[in-house]
């Protein structure tokens, strides 16, 4: 007999919102913030120099490569000082990333789904990103929010999942991890013996070298038919 689902953790970025939109707001905000107060940074930096310089840190430090936040204000911190600023730049300049990052419409199924889900389950998220679910104003709908920097580790390293499974305290197959990326979130929660839904908004197409997730849906109201919930 099939273990019954009790719990529904949500990966975040591009399930529930659009990722690439905010991403792209935040960066043009910083930037603009960054020409306002710290002019020498823009102009000795381009937007692809600033990334370039994020992920030569991300290959040097494997081991924190997971948290995005010290990995931004570490490039942040080396561009202050390169031209001459302190250090204390990048604490503000990240502050005015996360505030932007976290300001952000979900998707229009979202809200509705997720109350219905929260009838029947317990909700969570796992996220290799750094929103704020706090900041962002739905927090409540979660029982356990984790981010790879909280966890130690990004999908689809297995401790981010078992990290999610024990917080909500049940065994992995009583958990279906919700999420857009085949390789991190299907792939990764399989393995650590979760269930899966492939959260498809965009109509792409499943990878020919991975199983199918146990669900495929295009959105949260269609996720939460596929579980049964009235």
């Amino acid at each position: 007999m099939a273990v019954a689902i009790r719990a529904v953790c949500f990966d975040l970025d591009n399930t529930l919102w659009d990722s690439g939109v905010v991403i792209s707001r935040a960066e043009a905000q910083l930037r603009d913030w960054l020409n306002r107060h710290y002019p020498l940074i823009p102009q000795a930096y381009s937007v692809s120099e600033m990334r370039a310089e994020r992920l030569r840190i991300i290959q040097a430090e494997p081991d924190g490569a997971h948290d995005l936040s010290h990995v931004r204000h570490k490039s942040l911190a080396r561009h202050a000082a390169a031209v001459g600023y302190g250090r204390d730049v990048a604490d503000q300049a990240l502050e005015v990333f996360l505030i932007a990052r976290n300001q952000l419409e979900l998707f229009a199924d979202v809200e509705s789904a997720l109350a219905r889900l929260g009838q029947r389950y317990t909700l969570a998220s796992l996220t290799n990103g750094n929103a704020d679910l706090l900041r962002i104003g739905i927090q409540d709908r979660f029982a356990v929010s984790l981010t790879a920097a909280d966890v130690g580790a990004a999908k689809p390293h297995a401790r981010a999942f078992e990290r999610a499974v024990q917080a909500l305290r049940l065994d992995a197959a009583e958990v279906i991890y919700v999420g857009d990326d085949p390789h991190l979130d299907i792939a990764g929660a399989r393995a650590a013996g979760l269930r899966t839904a492939w959260m498809n908004r965009k109509d792409a197409k499943w990878p020919e070298e991975l199983l199918p997730a146990d669900f495929v849906v295009t959105d949260c109201h269609e996720l939460a038919r596929a579980l049964d919930v009235a």
